[in-house]
């Protein structure tokens, strides 16, 4: 491993082998899951940095857990007493919780069209995708999956999370928001493309900073149609943390 490769706590696997989780339980009560994964170039593993919900980061990789959808960051849901509580911030730090100082380990399951690893990933033998559903802070994402829908049903007979009020799945909130500003937008190009003391970040509609960006051509500001276009202009997400 280079000294830069240890520095980034990376390790990318450059042959298949097969990796037997240790079945240890995370704190909270987490189901251990005993699995031999083998691994492919794509896999990647080290100390991972919470973006979302269902995303996070290991090194430069970008990895969107797959087959979930986790609420979005300014999303609320309802809760069992009648009032709302802040879903989206509290599955991002539910992540967080869950990964602590751990090191995680991510199978690759593909790229998504944002060029994001599509990553089944494990801490301490637990797979992070299932418990997030399970625990409720995560919906099974069942237009591209149906990996987690056991877990998904589980939380929902346990009120656990979302399941515990009327909560809006993530995909229509994201939906629903989009067309509120689109028609505000240039041409439809809903995405703000902001420029500050942390670089170029770029806000989808459904960030919690969204309302209050302002595009600023002048200052090399821009709007974006799509994610991938922000991307490849070499914009960053606003992300949550």
């Amino acid at each position: 491993m280079s000294e830069k490769s240890r520095q980034q706590n990376v390790l990318r696997r450059p042959v298949a082998f097969a990796l037997a989780s240790v079945g240890l339980a995370l704190a909270g009560g987490a189901t251990s899951v005993a699995a031999v994964w083998p691994f492919s170039n794509d896999d990647v593993a080290g100390m991972a940095s919470v973006v979302d919900g269902d995303t996070i980061d290991i090194g430069s990789q970008r990895i969107r857990l797959e087959g979930i959808d986790a609420p979005e960051a300014a999303q609320s849901c309802g809760s069992r007493e009648g009032g709302n509580w802040a879903c989206g911030h509290a599955a991002a730090e539910a992540l967080a919780k869950m990964i602590g100082k751990r090191r995680v380990t991510c199978r690759s399951a593909g790229m998504d069209k944002y060029d994001r690893l599509l990553g089944i990933c494990s801490a301490d033998g637990v797979v992070i995708n299932a418990e997030m559903v399970r625990r409720g802070y995560a919906w099974a994402f069942v237009k591209y999956s149906t990996r987690y829908i056991k877990e998904e049903a589980d939380a929902r007979t346990a009120a656990a999370g979302i399941w515990q009020g009327v909560a809006e799945p993530a995909w229509v909130y994201r939906e629903k928001r989009w067309k509120v500003v689109e028609g505000d937008a240039p041409k439809g190009c809903a995405i703000k493309g902001n420029i500050t003391e942390n670089g170029q970040i770029y806000h989808m509609p459904w960030s919690p900073w969204y309302g209050r960006v302002r595009v600023d051509a002048n200052r090399g500001e821009r709007w974006f149609c799509s994610e991938s276009e922000a991307q490849s202009a070499g914009w960053r997400s606003a992300g949550l943390r």
